[in-house]
């Protein structure tokens, strides 16, 4: 319980302390280009480029510990949630490619939940299927299976799949299969979603191999 209290007291200061002076360097790195924009070089465009996509990086992991450590210590009121409805809304926010398909089952639920932080189970699956999709028009299917107290969500791609050594280290903070040069994120999305399940008494796994694509799981209770 202390060092969960001592984790939000850390990932507050750090997000409220810090997000300033990083933003004031995004800000002046900007007025640093402008001012030099008739002498500065392609190659001095491309750092200053790379230093603000470092200070993102760093706004976005600062922000994902604040919201780790709030996992289970926020009172969430309960809705009903259409949960086709809600991962085509999800869609629609993370805008991927017209050809990628993300196609929600016609039977999966209507029922009263938490819906702040199923939601976010389901950004984070969606959204990183579709970052990691090595295709343009690959295919994510959202699918339940009905359980007596619970339900069990699956979340279908059509990706490069992840080879079976990684399957429990991609749920560890920070943990990442690709550096953050070639995609951008904090590494703690699926992090994000083993602490929300785990919080409700769940279980989230997931079945893959390289080239086969990828099938999270999750439980919820109902």
């Amino acid at each position: 319980f202390r060092s969960n209290q001592e984790l939000e007291q850390f990932a507050y200061i750090a997000s409220h302390d810090l997000k300033a002076p990083l933003r004031a360097i995004r800000q002046i790195s900007t007025w640093i280009e402008e001012d030099l924009q008739a002498i500065m070089k392609d190659d001095t465009k491309k750092q200053m480029g790379l230093l603000r996509s470092r200070v993102d990086r760093m706004e976005s992991l600062l922000s994902g510990l604040l919201e780790y450590s709030r996992i289970g210590r926020t009172k969430v009121e309960k809705e009903m949630v259409n949960t086709k409805d809600l991962v085509q809304d999800i869609r629609d926010i993370l805008n991927p490619p017209e050809e990628f398909l993300v196609e929600p089952a016609n039977d999966l639920p209507v029922f009263e939940t938490h819906r702040v932080p199923f939601e976010q189970i389901f950004r984070n699956l969606v959204g990183n299927a579709i970052k990691y999709h090595n295709r343009h028009d690959g295919c994510i299917r959202v699918t339940v299976n009905d359980s007596t107290d619970y339900y069990e969500f699956l979340v279908i791609d059509d990706g490069p799949g992840i080879a079976p050594k990684f399957h429990t280290k991609i749920f560890e903070m920070f943990q990442r299969l690709k550096s953050r040069d070639e995609i951008e994120g904090s590494g703690m999305g699926l992090a994000l979603v083993k602490k929300i399940v785990d919080n409700y008494k769940g279980s989230v796994a997931v079945n893959s191999e390289i080239g086969k694509g990828a099938t999270f799981k999750f439980t919820w209770p109902k």
